[in-house]
Parts: structure tokens; C-alpha cells; sequence
């Protein structure tokens, strides 16, 4: 957890408007780590399609081997500006992968609003993105079920996933 830190603090500097921007960016990243860390030993080699190894590099590393997208791939923090996908998102990742690179955009709302628990939660959900694609139902359901075996609940999400019509996705939340 200590590397992926020092990795991510060089990578914040593109990201930080300011310290305390920063600073949410980074502790939602460790509560993400912690969380996931807590929750793998139960999560198997696979989860909702998700390569568990490939989401662990991508989280902790910032780079990963996917089997989804057949490449290896670097992780980047970007800052959103407000006419983009920030409009609507605290955060998101634009696919496909372009260049060996899978751009994790990070919104001013994402450290401006919400919990940390919501931070937490938004980074193991963007970081399906990240490693197995584009299904928000699956993202959803893979942080909700890491959060449920790390902490014993999961932060609600029925209408995210009533808006996303994901009661008929084939995936479920815990």
C-alpha cells in the first residue's frame, strides 16, 4: 500500500486545484486499497467478470495486464473540467483505453461533496471501469459486494441502480 502512496502522490500533482483536493483524492485511494485489501481474500481469482489480480495491480500499482482489454495498461489521473463528464459524474473513465493508457478522470465534486465512504465507494466502482469495462451494473455490484466483505455493510445505492436498470443486468447488489 505504501508504493502504490508513493506512486500516487507523484500523479497527484497533475490532479491538485489545491492541498485539500488533493489530500480527499488520496485518503478515498487508501480507503479504497484498505477496503479491497480487507475483501480479497474472499473475492476468488474472479468476481462479476472482474480479473481480481488485474483489478489489485490497477488499484495499488496503477498499472495492470488485462485479459479484458488484451494489453497491459497504465492508470492516469486526470483532472475533469466542468464541461466534460464532471457535468454528471464525480468521477469516470473514458473507454476505450487509448495508448497503452486508461484515463481515470477525477471531478472537483468528487472531493467538494459526499462522504468518504461515497469516495471509497466511487473509486472501487470507477476501477471496474478500469480493468473490465463499461457496465455500470457491474461496477456497482463488484464495490458494494468489496465493501459488504470489508466492513460488513455497503454504502446504499438502490436509486444508482434503479437508474441504471441494473435489477435485470444479472448481477446483484449484497
Amino acid at each position: 500500500m505504501r508504493l502504490f502512496t508513493a506512486i500516487l502522490a507523484g500523479l497527484l500533482w497533475s490532479l491538485a486545484a489545491s492541498g485539500a483536493r488533493a489530500d480527499a483524492v488520496q485518503i478515498a485511494f487508501n480507503d479504497a486499497i484498505a477496503a479491497f485489501e480487507q475483501a480479497q481474500p474472499r473475492l476468488g481469482t474472479t468476481r462479476f467478470g472482474v480479473d481480481i489480480s488485474a483489478y489489485r495491480d490497477a488499484l495499488t500499482l496503477g498499472r495492470f495486464t488485462s485479459s479484458h482489454w488484451g494489453s497491459s495498461l497504465a492508470v492516469a489521473l486526470e483532472r475533469g473540467a466542468s464541461g466534460s463528464g464532471c457535468a454528471r459524474f464525480a468521477a469516470y473513465v473514458p473507454l476505450p483505453p487509448r495508448d497503452g493508457v486508461v484515463p481515470l478522470v477525477i471531478c472537483r465534486q468528487f472531493s467538494e461533496e459526499g462522504t468518504a465512504a461515497l469516495r471509497r465507494l466511487t473509486i472501487l466502482h470507477e476501477m471496474v471501469h478500469v480493468v473490465a469495462g463499461a457496465d455500470e451494473c457491474r461496477a456497482m455490484a463488484f464495490a458494494a459486494e468489496v465493501e459488504r466483505l470489508a466492513t460488513g455493510s455497503f454504502t446504499p445505492v438502490e436509486r444508482y441502480w434503479q437508474a441504471n436498470r441494473c435489477d435485470g443486468s444479472g448481477y446483484d447488489l449484497p
